[in-house]
């Protein structure tokens, strides 16, 4: 590799941490000189993401590519060892793209209390956490980076958030840190028996646990994913978090950090502990479709415009939850598909919420009383377009990862239920009616019918520039990832037919 080959991913990775460092040395008043610098350390972050995906070798996506193996803390072997294939390539161009994207929104759209200078600097250390944990090889250096992301979020949810936001701050950390702590163990177990951090070298030469071991440090590992996947029952600090946190920070929340979740078990717990993923597999499953039909109910119920797209996330992650429990390529490539479709749609629905909250000054549907597209045509098209692309509608990119995932699991992997599997499909299928039903009824409510009098008279703007900015590479990757999915999994397939063969996929 060429130097700038070796040094492209720590650059994707460090600048926007880099870029922190240098907004907290900005002058507290010079808030356009911190805007800047934030838009100037993510937009080089994605360029050099952007370098990295040009380079790739596509023909051999299964094999580790800009890597970089150094010791670090030698003292107990830990390495700074990162590096990205074919199925890490897609969520860190997704984490590199959304960050960018939310520096531009935020540039008009500063929630209070107004300081742009430290909100973009717990973005920029955000983005690093993110990004981080997609490309780390060494179980200790993925643990840095993943509990990086808790402390900026938390800071935005407590400190930008709504009226209820110390409440959601708190249970989303401790949440989070209660999922750590047993997944940490389940690595400190891996290490113990095998001798080594690295991820590779683990998935390769499994820790060899008699069974009962193994499934106890699979549950640990089950724990630290799902809770931040998150999975039902363990999704109940998600909705809180969403409703309370500032747009940006609900965006980031559901675009990029649910992600971490799914990317660990395809990533860690499948590979390294493949017979005890076999015996975990039907209650993953299980627990998926619960969550599926349990959050388009929820969705019914919603008043708050923002809280019911958050409970809308809980059911999208089943699906790829599902995609992952039936251990076969098609479903892990339909996982995959679904977290970069999630991002996409589900990021640019909280953008869109947002902008609503903002000129209405109100998310309760029944306040917002209909007529939106009579008063605010775009927005209130933007809204209809990716509504659509969430609940799943052909040729948009919400389609091809849920029919992936129910088509995987009416052929799980050898040794996994047939008939147990294609319940769940069918289960899921029931969830996605749901899905068109919540969805379609939201719209009815929100942008049909005549505008109601005490907004006739009130003055609000379409989309604006920023807003445009934002959102058009957002709406077009949906466009196209819906068309022509092999964009995607062309690039995850390799990888993952690797991650399968242990189940004989």
């Amino acid at each position: 590799m060429s130097a700038i080959e070796t040094w492209a991913l720590t650059l994707a990775v460090f600048l926007p941490a880099a870029g922190t460092l240098a907004i907290l040395l900005v002058p507290k008043k010079q808030e356009s000189a911190a805007k800047v610098t934030a838009l100037i350390a993510t937009g080089l972050a994605l360029l050099a993401g952007i370098f990295i995906a040009l380079r790739f070798d596509y023909s051999n996506s299964s094999s580790l590519q800009f890597e970089t193996n150094v010791p670090w803390i030698s003292a107990i072997g830990a390495r700074y060892h990162i590096a990205l294939d074919g199925i890490s390539l897609p969520l860190v161009l997704l984490s590199l793209l959304v960050t960018f994207l939310c520096v531009i929104y935020s540039w008009k759209h500063f929630p209070e209390p107004h300081n742009p200078r430290v909100f973009l600097a717990l973005v920029l250390l955000l983005e690093t956490g993110m990004t981080g944990t997609f490309v780390a090889f060494d179980l200790i250096l993925f643990f840095v980076f993943w509990e990086l992301v808790l402390l900026p979020m938390y800071f935005l949810i407590g400190v930008w958030g709504g009226p209820n936001r110390e409440y959601a701050a708190i249970k989303f950390f401790l949440y989070t840190l209660f999922g750590s702590a047993f997944m940490l163990i389940a690595f400190l177990a891996m290490y113990w028996k095998a001798g080594t951090f690295d991820i590779v070298e683990l998935s390769l030469n499994n820790p060899g646990f008699a069974k009962s071991t193994a499934l106890l440090v699979f549950g640990g590992l089950f724990l630290g994913f799902a809770i931040k996947v998150p999975m039902f029952p363990f999704h109940t600090w998600l909705p809180d978090a969403h409703t309370e946190a500032p747009t940006v920070g609900s965006v980031l929340l559901a675009a990029v950090l649910l992600k971490m979740g799914t990317y660990g078990f395809v990533r860690i717990a499948l590979p390294v502990l493949p017979e005890a993923a076999r015996s975990w597999a039907p209650w993953i499953g299980l627990l998926a479709v619960i969550g599926i039909i349990y959050a388009s109910l929820c969705c019914f119920a919603q008043k708050d415009l923002k809280r019911l797209i958050a409970f809308s996330s809980v059911g999208h992650m089943g699906f790829v939850m599902l995609g992952i429990a039936t251990l076969t390529p098609v479903g892990i490539n339909a996982a995959i598909f679904g977290m970069v479709a999630h991002g996409l749609i589900t990021g640019m629905l909280f953008f869109l919420t947002g902008s609503i909250h903002e000129r209405y000054h109100t998310r309760e549907i029944a306040e917002l009383g209909g007529g939106m597209l009579k008063k605010l045509p775009i927005l209130a098209s933007l809204l209809a377009f990716i509504s659509f692309a969430s609940l799943g509608l052909p040729a948009l990119a919400g389609f091809p990862g849920e029919f992936m995932s129910m088509l995987s699991a009416y052929n799980p992997a050898p040794g996994l239920s047939t008939g147990t599997f294609r319940t769940f499909m069918v289960v899921a299928g029931v969830g996605t009616v749901l899905v068109a039903g919540y969805f379609l009824w939201m719209l009815q409510r929100v942008n049909l019918g005549t505008v109601p009098e005490r907004w006739e008279s009130t003055e609000m703007h379409d989309v604006n520039g920023y807003e445009y900015a934002a959102w058009i590479p957002l709406i077009l990757l949906t466009f196209i990832c819906g068309v022509y999915p092999q964009i995607i999994l062309g690039v995850t397939d390799g990888a993952v037919r690797g991650v399968t063969a242990a189940f004989g996929g």
